[in-house]
């Protein structure tokens, strides 16, 4: 609480909201915005996962990252060596910010429980894990979720120093290197 309250305080002493803050603002009236535009207009609180997953889709066409079709010579090639016509779309790194920024934005209003955030459903973070997948194949590029190494326990370290000092023919040193990497 004291975290929040000091950065609450920090915020109101300067003279202009942060870029972050002003990123926030700028996307959440853009969303209410095409709430608003929808035929009949939609009001938040009737708004669903189905409705901010269209959102991201409107906002493709705005995109400026060329994301090859299956039937492209490119797909699949990091690199490629010449232009195409596949469209372009939003990135799925922007996409997932944009979705952040709006959850917090909608948790900053007082829109409920965060049960009832439409932008926090489960069919969002499937539809955004689809595009990061289809992305990642079209520039034949895997995405690999990053491992977190882990720390090397007491017993690992010992085990490892009672190999070496063993002297054996280094077969033993080359086994502890391959399970380390």
């Amino acid at each position: 609480m004291e975290g929040e309250t000091a950065a609450k305080a920090a915020a109101s002493s300067s003279s202009s909201p942060s870029r972050y803050e002003s990123q926030k603002r700028r996307d959440w009236n853009t969303f209410l915005h095409y709430l608003k535009n929808q035929k009949p207009p939609l009001c938040l609180s009737r708004c669903s996962g189905a409705h901010v997953i269209e959102f991201l889709k409107y906002l493709d066409q705005f995109g400026k990252t060329k994301v090859h079709v299956a039937a492209c010579p490119f797909f699949g090639v990091p690199y490629p060596p010449a232009q195409c016509t596949c469209p372009l779309r939003q990135a799925w790194g922007s996409l997932d910010s944009l979705i952040g920024r709006l959850r917090a934005a909608f948790e900053e209003i007082g829109g409920g429980l965060p049960e009832s955030n439409p932008l926090a459903a489960k069919a969002i973070r499937i539809y955004l894990k689809e595009v990061r997948e289809a992305q990642a194949k079209a520039r034949g590029i895997p995405y690999d979720k990053k491992k977190r190494k882990r720390p090397r326990t007491a017993k690992a370290a010992q085990k490892t120093e009672d190999e070496e000092g063993a002297g054996g023919s280094g077969d033993s040193a080359l086994v502890v290197s391959a399970t380390m990497v």
